[in-house]
């Protein structure tokens, strides 16, 4: 018998495509596989999750376009997995309905390779409940079935057409024959019935109608990839939505954040119900040479003070203080200011408390409101290697400290925007634009520029909201953009949230 080497094959269930909809099981492997074969369909932010040396091969089946066949997905499977590699096969909702997962495990068996199947949720169950439709009610719906209409002809439709409710999956291009099947044996041409095409995604649209009408609201409407429902609790769907209003329910936010620093945000936006796109303006990188801070950081007791402005120079100069054998004892005689919340809350998580922040959050209003007497005093500040703001700098030198500025990081624009945020931005479906910093808004800007044309950028800039974290946030905003619609009272991630949340709870929005 073969001996089995490490490597093992996960058959995982992406869901219904949200990554909110992924099981944990299912987010720990993405995190740690070495080889991902997904399907088409599968969203960006799920393929984001998996390792950036992990390799990526799309083996997606789409109905008239060239697919990769079923062998060689096969062959693909075994072979990375015989190399002793960690394989996640990626398969839109649950791995065992309406998929072919039966041929790639008897491949593995054959192979004598081991395998895992981990659940997802399937859209035929995760599209009706984000689409607000209840598949079963006491009065209306004592059972559903889930069927393909991939091939409509072989059903029995004279069975189905007595089913309280009907799920059916890849019917969008066979609409016409399901509508003409079933009203054909008994059903009413008034019945209900709602089309919820790219279910749990920013881009998710509802069409609600009756079997007589639904062709006609959706002509020259390309549906796919689509889940229809046809029973008496698609008339439900406007109370079970209405059940739990959320303030930005139905709102798609864009978060420019470096990829590093977005999830703390993405958790503010999505707890106030909004579907939430990521997009990193900035990447953020060590400097391109420690000389600087390595010989502040010999240098430590010299110094009476430490400036530290952003949560990246607090995380930069802790680690590097470590990685040179220093120890928290090394700042015993200094004093640390920081600007805002979050950067003392870093702070906080290396056991350092602040000495001093600064009312208003920003890097003015700590030169205003410095605690000492500046002059004479010999202040550290590691800081962004280029394009940072000069003003602290000059103020606090300008009142007699001797500064000592030094790269604690980079901080750099991305090579290119995201496809499927590009998507979303062509489709003018991104409801609001966000930024925290005035370099978010600088490379954002030189981002969508270099992929959208002219008009495209025009019509995506007048049809979302651009919301700022603070006023020289905002000013660049004004200057790139020509315009700021919401800006936090707050500068905080909060505090723009909020401002979010109180800019679509107005009426007139």
């Amino acid at each position: 018998m073969k001996e089995y080497s490490r490597g093992k094959v996960y058959l995982l269930g992406a869901g219904v495509g949200n990554i909110d909809a992924l099981t944990l099981k299912g987010d720990r492997l993405l995190q740690s596989a070495e080889v991902l074969i997904y399907d088409a369909l599968i969203s960006d932010e799920l393929l984001m999750r998996a390792p950036k040396d992990c390799l990526k091969l799309e083996v997606g089946k789409r109905g008239g376009k060239p697919s990769t066949s079923q062998e060689e997905i096969n062959r693909l499977l075994v072979a990375y997995c015989s190399q002793g590699k960690q394989v996640v096969r990626l398969k839109s909702g649950d791995p065992l309905i309406f998929g072919r997962a039966r041929e790639e495990i008897e491949a593995l068996q054959n192979a004598e390779c081991d395998f895992e199947i981990v659940a997802g949720i399937s859209s035929a169950l995760g599209a009706p409940l984000l689409a607000g439709i209840p598949l079963t009610d006491k009065h209306l719906s004592r059972c559903f079935t889930v069927l393909t209409a991939h091939q409509p002809e072989i059903l029995d439709w004279e069975a189905l057409a007595k089913i309280d409710t009907l799920v059916v999956l890849m019917g969008g291009r066979n609409l016409g024959k399901i509508v003409e099947y079933l009203v054909q044996n008994g059903r009413s041409p008034s019945h209900p019935i709602a089309i919820i095409r790219n279910a749990g995604s920013p881009l998710q649209q509802i069409w609600c109608s009756t079997l007589t009408n639904i062709q006609e609201q959706t002509r020259e409407i390309s549906l796919s990839p689509c889940i229809i429902v046809i029973g008496a609790v698609v008339n439900l769907q406007e109370m079970f939505q209405s059940l739990n209003p959320v303030p930005l329910d139905k709102k798609t936010v864009l978060v420019t954040r470096a990829a590093e620093q977005s999830s703390h945000f993405t958790g503010l936006l999505l707890n106030c119900g909004a579907m939430v796109l990521e997009m990193p303006a900035l990447e953020i990188t060590p400097p391109s040479s420690w000389q600087g801070l390595d010989e502040a950081i010999a240098s430590l007791d010299t110094f009476h003070w430490l400036i530290l402005t952003s949560s990246n120079a607090v995380q930069y100069f802790c680690k590097r203080l470590e990685t040179l054998g220093r120890d928290l004892r090394s700042l015993g005689n200094l004093k640390i200011a920081v600007v805002g919340k979050k950067t003392a809350k870093v702070l906080q998580e290396y056991h350092l408390n602040p000495d001093f922040i600064p009312p208003n959050f920003v890097a003015d209003s700590l030169a205003e409101h410095f605690p000492d007497r500046l002059a004479g005093l010999k202040i550290l500040f590691p800081r962004v290697e280029t394009g940072g703001r000069q003003v602290l700098v000059k103020e606090l030198t300008a009142k007699g400290a001797n500064i000592v500025e030094v790269p604690a990081y980079q901080s750099k624009c991305p090579d290119r925007i995201d496809p499927y945020v590009l998507k979303a931005l062509k489709e003018r479906s991104v409801h609001v634009i966000t930024f925290a910093s005035s370099k978010t808004v600088k490379n954002c800007d030189r981002l969508i520029k270099d992929a959208l044309t002219p008009q495209e950028l025009e019509e995506t800039l007048a049809s979302c909201c651009i919301a700022s974290i603070g006023p020289q946030t905002s000013k660049t905003c004004q200057e790139l953009f020509g315009r700021v619609d919401v800006e936090a009272k707050e500068y905080t991630l909060e505090g723009l949230t909020d401002a979010i949340v109180g800019y679509f709870s107005s009426s007139a929005r």
